[in-house]
């Protein structure tokens, strides 16, 4: 058995029974090929990688081949490989992948020249409609020029999908392996959300006390962070509207911050979306802040704080669709958070709520109880990437 089953699906089963070409053209790029590839693996796809001529001055067909387990195609012989894979055949290809693609590739897809085995791929995937996710890598200078620029306009235009490089550098270099990943995933996987136009509020707010000090919540943000992954690979149009959580929102998110109660509040007067998640830790309570810094050394001081009117009352207000209330407690027994969890929906008119104990929240792990209207419960403890796909599945179901 080749070294690459041992990965296999190691991370997740969204790409599982895929077949992905990974076409790789001469960029120095092609150096990372290797772990993309895997990486691709790593999430159950099956990946035969291509190359073209100059990209074999760069990186050797056998380190693909090793990544892989496939034997890299470098040259379209007696096999028709081209049709093979990407023709009107029964057993083709799921996706043709090119990464790292150079701007003469790009100009040579677009006006229809095969005179490389990635070209000639790309002509016979877009005649027999495989989709083709390109992801651009050469000298900004480069990807700057208008005619390149032109030429991936008219691409997308007969729907050949682009990855945005990352500027760095005087570069327009390759977006990390974990969002091509996510990428490939939103083009080839689920796609049960698929124009949806979805809200994520998500992580912890602030109140501020002085100028230096403020009172929050014990919360990462990174639940809200995964749902937004996961709605994004599912095909919606995600928002997310991040708090002040030490978790990072990825780049390719569309993400807005706020810091506190207020400044949310402010920003629910138009939710034109179809659904809207809040596992947010939204403060109950607010104080009126000191003008300045209070002075270190007092003996005492006393904080008096008043209640913050609820974000959920207000989005609900505001918004028709379908809406997802989170609600933490803490050591309560199980019958008990399902009564508080229940008695939430209902109060606040929610679709769907999702509750759970402070006392069996980790870093990366969590258990917790989705209620529907009808009383409904589905219990989860798991990495909490698995728990946001558990909760997007349950949506993607009440809505279908």
């Amino acid at each position: 058995m080749h070294p690459s089953r041992d990965i296999y699906c190691s991370k997740s089963e969204k790409l599982r029974d895929k077949k992905i070409v990974v076409g790789i053209t001469g960029s120095i790029a092609a150096v990372e090929t290797v772990k993309l590839i895997r990486e691709l693996i790593r999430n159950g796809a099956e990946v035969f990688p291509l190359m073209t001529e100059n990209a074999q001055k760069i990186i050797h067909p056998y380190s693909l081949q090793f990544a892989s387990g496939k034997k890299t195609i470098t040259e379209i012989t007696g096999d028709v490989e081209h049709v093979s894979f990407c023709g009107d055949v029964k057993d083709k290809a799921d996706l043709l992948l090119i990464a790292p693609c150079t701007a003469n590739t790009i100009s040579k897809i677009a006006n229809g020249i095969d005179d490389t085995a990635v070209t000639t791929f790309a002509t016979t995937a877009i005649g027999s409609g495989i989709p083709v996710l390109i992801v651009p890598a050469m000298h900004a200078s480069m990807y700057n020029h208008p005619i390149i620029l032109e030429n991936i306009k008219k691409l997308e235009k007969i729907g050949v999908n682009f990855i945005e490089p990352r500027m760095e550098e005087k570069k327009a270099k390759m977006p990390s392996n974990e969002e091509i990943v996510e990428n490939v995933i939103r083009k080839i996987g689920k796609n049960d959300l698929k124009n949806k136009k979805i809200l994520i509020i998500s992580g912890p707010t602030s109140e501020n006390i002085d100028d230096v000090r403020s009172i929050t919540n014990r919360s990462s943000g990174k639940t809200g962070i995964e749902l937004a992954k996961n709605v994004f690979e599912r095909g919606a149009d995600v928002k997310l509207w991040h708090g002040s959580g030490t978790e990072k929102a990825p780049g390719y998110i569309e993400t807005e911050t706020f810091t506190s109660a207020d400044e949310l509040r402010k920003k629910l007067k138009k939710l034109k979306y179809d659904i809207i998640l809040v596992p947010a830790a939204i403060s109950d309570y607010t104080i009126k802040k000191y003008d300045g810094k209070i002075s270190s050394g007092k003996k005492e001081i006393i904080l008096k704080l008043k209640p913050s009117p609820k974000i959920i009352k207000a989005i609900r207000k505001n918004f028709k669709g379908f809406l997802v209330g989170f609600k933490l407690e803490s050591n309560v027994s199980r019958e008990k958070l399902l009564e508080k969890a229940y008695k939430y929906l209902k109060e606040n008119n929610l679709d769907l709520i999702v509750a759970n104990d402070i006392k069996n929240v980790k870093q990366h792990e969590n258990e917790v109880i989705i209620v529907d209207k009808k009383r409904n419960v589905i219990m989860i403890k798991d990495r909490k990437e698995k728990i946001a796909e558990k909760i997007l599945d349950v949506i993607a179901k009440e809505i279908r």
